[in-house]
């Protein structure tokens, strides 16, 4: 698959991120969109970027939540956490249904003291209604001992229909609206693993509903480039509007390391190569801490000739998909095995 043109900002420092975006749009470049314009200040080893239109600056590298709840010792889990704030990473993530509730748990203990100020804490709801989307939120904001959480995400959206309860009369939008207005959410955003046509169609609708998302997730990895590609259909619309791009799955949930062509830190290279604010990314044990915080301090923008050599050694491992089994399977997708989770079953 050929790589759309890119556009170097090499030399061009007093060009705005603006200005740039429209050069770019305007020359058919889709992703390039070098993260250097708005990562110039670092957070201890962490660089910082722009969160989209928000205002909000967040570390390039996000911690992912769904991983600490998987390590048996709760005690290390929490001083994981800890220990990746201390050390830049100021993005956290979670979700109401990880671990049914644990991961939440544990975060709400590691924010104690004085660390929640330091964070830009996220979670995500699958209630696609408007009482069970307010019940999740309440059930979280509990679970993380906060009132407020800085980012909230409809989760999994990974059906052409889930787009429709979220906006209908009644649907999860109301209540998030709600608990915005309540002082309970600062931004609003989504997520999906499964196509980039369904992540189309949620901003179409969102778009004739008159509402705009704050951040937007998905997949971004090198098996991406060249299947079902996330990067090449959504990001650019997600530049465009000034969302906030948020990536996931770098490594596939470690699927992407197996194809035995790529490192770890080339994968979090070349999702924190395109526009991405942060990258999310596991984190279990305090070697991983250690890599995920390498990839970020170590980070340059990568040249064409870099990105081109990277996609060529993976794109016959990722012709078929096989190495993101979340865009063809349903192994991934907890609400299909969980349809209560949404209230829409």
């Amino acid at each position: 698959m050929n790589r759309p043109s890119e556009i170097s900002t090499a030399g061009s420092p007093h060009v705005s991120r603006r200005e740039f975006v429209k050069i770019a749009l305007a020359a058919g470049a889709t992703l390039a969109v070098s993260p250097q314009l708005w990562s110039a200040e670092t957070k201890n080893e962490v660089p910082l970027r722009a969160l989209g239109r928000t205002g909000e600056k967040v570390s390039a590298i996000g911690l992912g939540g769904y991983h600490i709840g998987t390590q048996s010792d709760e005690a290390l889990s929490l001083h994981i956490i800890r220990s990746a704030i201390d050390r830049g990473i100021t993005f956290m993530d979670n979700c109401w249904d990880y671990h049914n509730g644990e991961s939440e748990i544990r975060m709400g203990k590691a924010l104690r003291d004085g660390y929640r100020q330091k964070v830009f804490l996220m979670t995500k709801i699958d209630g696609r209604t408007r009482a069970l989307a307010a019940k999740q939120i309440d059930e979280s904001l509990k679970r993380l001992q906060t009132d407020r959480v800085d980012l909230l995400q409809f989760h999994e959206i990974v059906r052409q229909t889930d787009p429709d309860p979220i906006f209908a009369p009644g649907g999860a939008l109301e209540a998030v609206l709600e608990a915005k207005q309540a002082g309970k959410i600062r931004f609003v955003g989504f997520t999906g693993h499964k196509d980039p046509a369904i992540h189309l169609r949620m901003l179409e609708i969102s778009a004739k509903n008159k509402f705009r998302f704050d951040a937007v997730q998905m997949p971004l990895n090198v098996m991406d480039a060249h299947f079902r590609s996330f990067e090449h259909q959504v990001v650019p619309e997600l530049v465009k509007e000034g969302i906030g791009v948020l990536g996931m799955k770098s490594m596939g949930f470690g699927q992407i390391l197996h194809s035995k062509t790529v490192s770890a830190i080339e994968c979090l290279h070349f999702a924190m190569n395109l526009p991405t604010a942060t990258v999310i990314t596991g984190i279990d044990s305090l070697e991983i801490l250690d890599q995920a915080v390498e990839a970020a301090r170590t980070f340059k923008p990568m040249s064409q000739e870099q990105v081109s050599a990277l996609l060529a050694r993976t794109a016959k491992a990722a012709a078929s998909g096989d190495y993101e089994p979340f865009k063809t399977t349903t192994g991934f997708d907890a609400t299909a095995r969980n349809p209560n989770w949404t209230g829409t079953n």
